[in-house]
């Protein structure tokens, strides 16, 4: 990857034409369930989105596998889907970009309340 692409984001639009070619050939259950997985997924990318790429693409190749086995969506992620996402981000604690930017406002506001009340 070069920096042009990078700075731009060519190369994400590229991997992300490719995840919609792939879901494209998927059954309709497990399109459908990819589309809830990017959802639960979404909110745990950074600015960019690049950490999330090789998170998607795992769960793109499990729905790949599944559909080529002939396995349902509910035997391979459960009732949960929400819940499995959270797991496949890192742990069912892991931070989400809201999370990031309470901690943020909170340090602002700590900070500013700071220099007014010392």
């Amino acid at each position: 990857m070069n920096l042009w692409d990078t700075i731009t984001g060519n190369d994400l639009t590229r991997e992300w034409k490719a995840f919609e070619a792939r879901a494209e050939a998927l059954p309709e259950e497990h399109r459908a369930a990819w589309n809830e997985m990017f959802g639960h997924l979404f909110p745990y990318g950074d600015f960019t989105g690049r950490n999330l790429m090789p998170i998607l693409d795992q769960a793109l190749g499990l729905l790949e596998l599944a559909a080529a086995d002939g396995q349902g969506v509910h035997e391979v992620l459960g009732d949960d889907i929400g819940g499995f996402c959270a797991a496949l981000a890192g742990e069912e604690g892991a931070r989400s970009h809201r999370d990031r930017w309470r901690e943020q406002v909170n340090r602002n506001v700590a900070r500013k309340l700071g220099r007014l009340g010392g």
